[in-house]
Protein backbone atom coordinates (compact mmCIF):
# COMPACT_ATOMS: atom_id res chain seq x y z
CA UNK A 1 0.00 0.00 0.00
CA UNK A 2 1.37 3.35 -1.20
CA UNK A 3 1.60 5.85 2.36
CA UNK A 4 0.70 9.13 1.82
CA UNK A 5 0.88 12.01 4.30
CA UNK A 6 -1.73 14.43 5.31
CA UNK A 7 -0.56 17.57 3.65
CA UNK A 8 -1.03 15.26 -0.10
CA UNK A 9 -4.75 14.80 0.84
CA UNK A 10 -6.86 18.01 0.86
CA UNK A 11 -8.79 17.76 4.19
CA UNK A 12 -11.72 19.99 5.27
CA UNK A 13 -12.88 17.09 7.35
CA UNK A 14 -10.24 14.29 9.57
CA UNK A 15 -12.27 12.02 7.80
CA UNK A 16 -10.86 12.80 4.18
CA UNK A 17 -7.77 10.54 5.12
CA UNK A 18 -10.06 7.70 5.95
CA UNK A 19 -11.95 8.05 2.85
CA UNK A 20 -8.25 8.13 0.84
CA UNK A 21 -7.34 4.76 2.41
CA UNK A 22 -10.67 3.25 1.93
CA UNK A 23 -10.88 4.56 -1.80
CA UNK A 24 -7.31 3.30 -2.29
CA UNK A 25 -7.93 -0.40 -0.92
CA UNK A 26 -11.34 -0.55 -2.64
CA UNK A 27 -13.48 -1.15 0.14
CA UNK A 28 -17.36 -0.55 0.34
CA UNK A 29 -17.63 2.31 2.32
CA UNK A 30 -20.67 5.50 2.76
CA UNK A 31 -19.88 8.92 3.94
CA UNK A 32 -23.21 10.85 4.64
CA UNK A 33 -21.36 13.67 5.65
CA UNK A 34 -18.29 14.88 7.03
CA UNK A 35 -18.81 14.10 10.12
CA UNK A 36 -18.92 10.34 9.86
CA UNK A 37 -18.10 7.30 7.69
CA UNK A 38 -18.75 3.88 7.52
CA UNK A 39 -16.33 1.48 5.96
CA UNK A 40 -17.13 -2.59 5.49
CA UNK A 41 -13.77 -4.27 5.77
CA UNK A 42 -12.90 -8.26 4.43
CA UNK A 43 -11.67 -10.24 7.54
CA UNK A 44 -9.97 -13.43 8.36
CA UNK A 45 -13.44 -15.09 10.56
CA UNK A 46 -16.11 -12.38 9.00
CA UNK A 47 -16.72 -8.92 7.61
CA UNK A 48 -16.35 -6.38 9.50
CA UNK A 49 -18.33 -2.48 9.94
CA UNK A 50 -15.83 0.31 10.69
CA UNK A 51 -17.39 3.36 11.15
CA UNK A 52 -15.63 6.78 12.15
CA UNK A 53 -16.95 9.68 13.85
CA UNK A 54 -15.65 13.15 14.10
CA UNK A 55 -16.01 14.84 16.93
CA UNK A 56 -15.29 18.88 16.58
CA UNK A 57 -15.56 20.34 20.32
CA UNK A 58 -13.83 17.82 21.45
CA UNK A 59 -11.33 17.21 18.92
CA UNK A 60 -11.50 13.53 18.76
CA UNK A 61 -12.37 10.89 15.85
CA UNK A 62 -13.76 8.06 17.22
CA UNK A 63 -13.59 4.67 16.03
CA UNK A 64 -15.82 1.88 16.73
CA UNK A 65 -15.61 -1.91 14.77
CA UNK A 66 -18.47 -4.10 14.99
CA UNK A 67 -18.13 -7.89 14.67
CA UNK A 68 -20.50 -9.88 12.50
CA UNK A 69 -22.16 -11.57 15.98
CA UNK A 70 -25.08 -10.39 18.21
CA UNK A 71 -24.90 -11.61 21.69
CA UNK A 72 -28.51 -13.04 22.66
CA UNK A 73 -29.60 -12.02 26.43
CA UNK A 74 -29.35 -15.19 27.53
CA UNK A 75 -25.20 -15.36 27.16
CA UNK A 76 -24.78 -11.76 28.14
CA UNK A 77 -22.86 -12.76 31.58
CA UNK A 78 -20.43 -14.90 30.12
CA UNK A 79 -19.78 -12.59 27.39
CA UNK A 80 -19.32 -9.12 30.01
CA UNK A 81 -16.73 -11.58 31.88
CA UNK A 82 -14.93 -12.46 28.49
CA UNK A 83 -14.99 -9.14 27.79
CA UNK A 84 -13.04 -8.56 30.86
CA UNK A 85 -10.72 -10.81 30.63
CA UNK A 86 -10.24 -9.74 27.30
CA UNK A 87 -9.68 -6.22 27.57
CA UNK A 88 -7.41 -6.77 30.16
CA UNK A 89 -4.89 -8.27 27.61
CA UNK A 90 -5.22 -5.25 24.82
CA UNK A 91 -2.97 -2.87 24.95
CA UNK A 92 -5.45 -0.01 22.99
CA UNK A 93 -9.23 -0.34 22.63
CA UNK A 94 -11.46 -2.13 24.42
CA UNK A 95 -14.50 -4.43 23.39
CA UNK A 96 -18.30 -3.87 24.32
CA UNK A 97 -21.92 -5.00 23.93
CA UNK A 98 -24.09 -2.41 22.55
CA UNK A 99 -26.87 -3.28 25.37
CA UNK A 100 -30.22 -2.49 23.07
CA UNK A 101 -28.56 -4.65 19.93
CA UNK A 102 -26.81 -7.13 21.09
CA UNK A 103 -24.09 -6.37 18.90
CA UNK A 104 -19.99 -6.88 19.91
CA UNK A 105 -18.28 -3.94 18.79
CA UNK A 106 -14.51 -3.04 19.74
CA UNK A 107 -13.84 0.98 20.40
CA UNK A 108 -11.06 3.68 20.32
CA UNK A 109 -10.51 7.10 20.12
CA UNK A 110 -8.04 9.59 18.61
CA UNK A 111 -7.65 12.95 19.85
CA UNK A 112 -6.67 15.33 17.64
CA UNK A 113 -6.77 18.42 19.26
CA UNK A 114 -4.36 20.72 18.47
CA UNK A 115 -3.21 18.95 15.62
CA UNK A 116 -4.54 19.60 11.29
CA UNK A 117 -5.70 15.98 11.60
CA UNK A 118 -4.40 12.22 11.41
CA UNK A 119 -1.82 11.26 9.65
CA UNK A 120 -2.30 8.35 7.01
CA UNK A 121 0.00 6.19 9.29
CA UNK A 122 -2.01 7.17 12.63
CA UNK A 123 -5.10 5.80 10.69
CA UNK A 124 -3.57 2.42 9.10
CA UNK A 125 -2.05 1.92 13.13
CA UNK A 126 -6.18 2.76 14.10
CA UNK A 127 -7.58 -0.05 11.40
CA UNK A 128 -4.98 -2.46 11.82
CA UNK A 129 -4.77 -2.65 15.57
CA UNK A 130 -8.79 -2.68 16.07
CA UNK A 131 -9.06 -5.53 13.17
CA UNK A 132 -6.29 -7.38 14.61
CA UNK A 133 -7.46 -7.92 18.25
CA UNK A 134 -11.10 -8.73 16.79
CA UNK A 135 -9.57 -11.61 14.83
CA UNK A 136 -7.53 -12.44 17.94
CA UNK A 137 -10.59 -12.62 19.94
CA UNK A 138 -13.21 -13.30 17.59
CA UNK A 139 -12.85 -17.33 18.60
CA UNK A 140 -13.19 -16.68 21.90
CA UNK A 141 -16.49 -15.19 21.64
CA UNK A 142 -17.72 -17.45 18.94
CA UNK A 143 -16.66 -20.12 21.81
CA UNK A 144 -18.63 -18.45 24.49
CA UNK A 145 -21.45 -17.69 22.70
CA UNK A 146 -22.10 -20.86 21.00
CA UNK A 147 -19.79 -23.05 21.86
CA UNK A 148 -21.18 -23.01 25.65
CA UNK A 149 -17.73 -22.21 27.36
CA UNK A 150 -17.20 -20.05 30.29
CA UNK A 151 -15.56 -17.27 29.64
CA UNK A 152 -12.14 -18.56 30.48
CA UNK A 153 -12.01 -21.52 28.79
CA UNK A 154 -13.09 -19.64 25.57
CA UNK A 155 -10.22 -17.02 25.94
CA UNK A 156 -8.08 -20.15 26.64
CA UNK A 157 -9.15 -22.18 23.70
CA UNK A 158 -8.70 -18.75 21.60
CA UNK A 159 -5.19 -17.94 22.54
CA UNK A 160 -3.45 -21.46 21.79
CA UNK A 161 -0.65 -20.27 19.43
CA UNK A 162 -0.30 -22.99 16.24
CA UNK A 163 3.12 -24.36 14.93
CA UNK A 164 3.68 -25.25 11.28
CA UNK A 165 1.11 -25.93 9.12
CA UNK A 166 -0.97 -29.18 8.79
Amino acid sequence: MTVIHLSEVQSRSPLDVIEKLVTDNDWVFDRPNDEEIAVQVPGRWCDYNLYFAWNEPAGAMHFTLAFDIRVPDRKRPVVNELLALANEKMWMGHFVVWREEGLLTYRHALPLRGSTGPTMQQIEDLMHNGIAECERFYPAFQYAIWGGKTAADALAAAMIDTVGEA
